[in-house]
């Protein structure tokens, strides 16, 4: 994860493009690249799976802008709210079922 995070900072520092990533803008990055995902589902079950990679590796790449835009450490916080999630859907209640966690 180090990795990726060094080689998308080179990149941006390259390019001079950090001064456009206010957290504010990374947030829009992050919904409208999100949106275009979606779009590779829009009108059917099927999808470009080389289309699909391209959208999912742009949210990717703002999240990881985010996360170090804001000081804070991707994988720390996925492990972090997977711990929650976990209190909120225990395995007992929540296997196999998409129910809210409060009408489990």
């Amino acid at each position: 994860m180090k990795e990726l995070q060094e080689k998308i900072e080179k990149f941006n520092e390259e390019r001079d493009w950090d001064q456009f990533h206010s957290p504010e803008n990374l947030a829009k990055s992050i919904s409208i690249e999100a949106g275009e995902l979606l779009e590779c589902f829009q009108w059917s079950n099927e999808y470009n799976i080389e289309e699909v990679k391209e959208e999912l590796a742009d949210v990717i790449n703002y999240c990881i802008l985010m996360a170090d835009k804001i000081g804070v450490d991707p994988k720390q916080i996925v492990l972090d709210k997977m711990e929650k999630t976990a209190k909120k859907y225990p395995v007992e209640k929540a296997k196999g079922k998409s129910t809210k966690y409060n009408k489990l």
